[in-house]
């Protein structure tokens, strides 16, 4: 007598602590910046546990791209939402920026005892090449897993890609423009589509001496107008950085700003947390403090305003064209973003033999531990730097 077939069994549905915990994993061992990072939750929470759908992943990246702010942490937080509203936002998106904050106040205390931390370039020189492979392989599989077989997505992931390669930036509004590209071709223009386009000393002592309540409130307003008003992955905000903390307010030096960003490269979680490296320099660590919420406050509120009412319509033919436009130009622009950043880290035959071994392994290893790759390759880079 022939046995009836088994059901297949169903992944157990995650709880919020389940959500908590993954993410607190992944601020503390996420190695490569929001490019990798995005593509590690669409590995982890779409592919491997199935705990987050396609669509929903789609929507949070299409979210977090049209909104000002830092990419992995704006989808990060729209993903907890998507779980248990705004209390899976907020504790989600704490999870996941509190490890690497931590790390980085930790190193800046570090930076003013001892005076700088050169090491930490000759680090880079490897990890900066092995952050390639892991983005290129990211943006690969993001790709495939955005488009399928979409022509019309493909051409804009390509378009996209192009754009952010040669102009080194990423503009909202082509991402806008991709987004009516894909409502066009979701359903013929009506003027609904129309409606949719009109839318106490210690504490306070950084590299100066001991800050006042002034420089405080400067830091405050200047890293909310950086999270608020920014658009695109975390490394977007890094010229924007680079013109008021060095030119306009003179808080660091040329060279004390390309330690702060080498610092949110090497340590794990979102780039963006280099403010909280600035603010600390600027005025200690209650400056590292205000300049991370001032930061990521604006952003954790336009992804959880906005985000039952984007869900509520996600599902409306128009708005799901618009949301697969917007996510394929997002994909060509993380490619593009890879490439651009891989024309500054691979700068010789080392760097390019480190990218492209990270990148095997990454394929053909596929229990291959990022920060493991991560650790190895900042040791070969410390060995052969220049």
């Amino acid at each position: 007598m022939t046995q009836p077939a088994t059901p297949p069994t169903r992944p157990t549905p995650p709880t919020l602590r389940d959500f908590v915990l993954y993410f607190l994993k992944l601020g503390t061992t996420g190695f490569g910046g929001p490019i990798a990072l995005v593509g590690y939750m669409q590995r982890d929470l779409v592919e491997d546990r199935k705990w987050v759908s396609t669509e929903d992943y789609k929507e949070g990246l299409a979210l977090a791209q049209l909104a000002p702010g830092p990419l992995a942490a704006q989808l990060a937080i729209y993903l907890g939402w998507v779980k248990a509203g705004v209390l899976g936002a907020t504790v989600v998106g704490i999870a996941f920026v509190v490890p690497s904050f931590l790390m980085v106040m930790a190193l800046s205390a570090a930076y003013l005892r001892f005076g700088g931390i050169s090491w930490m370039q000759g680090a880079f020189y490897g990890i900066g090449a092995a952050v390639i492979g892991i983005i290129a392989r990211s943006a690969w599989k993001l790709a495939k897993a955005t488009m399928g077989k979409a022509k019309l997505l493909w051409a804009i992931f390509v378009l996209s890609a192009l754009v952010t390669a040669i102009t080194e930036t990423e503009m909202v509004w082509l991402f806008l423009l991709c987004g009516v590209v894909g409502a066009i071709a979701a359903r013929p223009p009506s003027p609904r589509v129309a409606a949719m386009v009109f839318p106490w000393p210690l504490l306070l002592t950084g590299l100066h001496g001991p800050a006042d309540g002034s420089v405080l409130w400067k830091i405050a307003w200047y890293f909310a107008e950086a999270g608020a008003f920014v658009f695109g992955s975390g490394l977007a905000i890094v010229p924007f950085l680079h013109g008021g903390v060095v030119n306009e307010f003179g808080w660091l030096t040329e060279r004390q700003f390309l330690d702060a960003v080498a610092v949110a490269m090497i340590s794990p979680g979102p780039v963006v947390i280099t403010v909280a490296f600035i603010g600390y320099l600027a005025a200690g660590p209650i400056g590292g403090c205000v300049a991370a919420l001032a930061t990521f406050l604006p952003c954790y509120l336009l992804v959880v305003g906005p985000a039952p009412y984007f869900r509520k319509y996600a599902h409306n033919v128009v708005i799901k064209g618009f949301v697969n436009g917007v996510t394929a130009a997002a994909s060509g622009a993380i490619a593009g973003a890879a490439f651009v950043l891989g024309r500054r880290a691979i700068i010789d035959l080392p760097t390019a033999a480190i990218a492209l071994a990270t990148l095997a392994a990454m394929t053909w290893l596929k229990k291959a531990p990022e920060p493991i790759l991560i650790v190895v390759a900042g040791i070969v880079g410390l060995l052969l730097s220049p």
